[in-house]
Parts: C-alpha cells; structure tokens; sequence
C-alpha cells in the first residue's frame, strides 16, 4: 500500500503528518498540533474521511477514539521518497542528494559527512 498523496487535501496531509509525527493522536490533540485549526467536528470529519480513505484506522480508548496511519512509518516514508524522486528529480537519487547537499553543505557536520560517505561507500560495493 502507498500513501497517493494526490487524493489528499491540505488538511488531511497536515492530519497525517500529525499522526505520524505522534505515533497516535485523539481528534482533540490533532485539532491542537493543527495550524489555524478547524472546529472540532471538522477534525472528526477528516479523520473520518481518512480512515474511509485507508490512511488511518482508530481504536477504542476508553469513551474516545485514537487515530493511527495504517502505514507504517518507515514505509510511508520510502513511499513519500520515491514520489518526491519521481515529481521532482526525475526518478533520480543523485539530483536529489546533490539538491540536499547544495542546500545543507554548511548545516552538515563533518561526523553527518562521513556517515555518508560511509553509506556511499557501501552502496558502492554492494552494487546497488
């Protein structure tokens, strides 16, 4: 399953983002972590229409309901990745790290630098 980023609204990519960013959340605490946030009911609906969607499924906590995403985080993430790859560098991974490091090459550390070197480097002999 990937996340279509496509057959989402503003808000319910912001309400993922949430979810993902907590784990888990109630209507109430993503209606909180929203910026210029909806009325409660409106929270309620787009979790709704999310969960209708296939992004997210609720449990039961007592009287109220929890929200998740039904992807898991780090699959979500390579999901979103290769979207990104695929819009914006033309499926290519190297665009995509030259962009990063042109933007970040001073926020980096040298430890970050050698991390990646290293991950190169093991990219490199096992042929990927």
């Amino acid at each position: 399953m990937t996340i279509a980023h496509r057959d989402l609204s503003r808000r319910e990519r912001q309400i993922l983002d949430i979810l993902y960013m907590n784990g888990r959340s109630t209507a109430a605490e993503v209606q909180t972590a929203l910026p210029e946030p909806p009325s409660y009911s409106a929270v309620r609906a787009l979790l709704r229409i999310l969960e209708e969607k296939g992004h997210v499924r609720h449990e039961q906590d007592g009287p109220r309901y929890v929200y998740l995403p039904t992807l898991a985080r780090d699959n979500a993430k390579r999901s979103a990745l290769r979207h990104i790859l695929q819009t914006f560098f033309d499926g290519s991974a190297e665009q995509a790290i030259s962009a990063l490091l042109d933007e970040s090459s001073t926020k980096l550390s040298s430890a970050e630098l050698d991390r990646l070197a290293r991950l190169i480097d093991g990219a490199r002999k096992s042929g990927a």
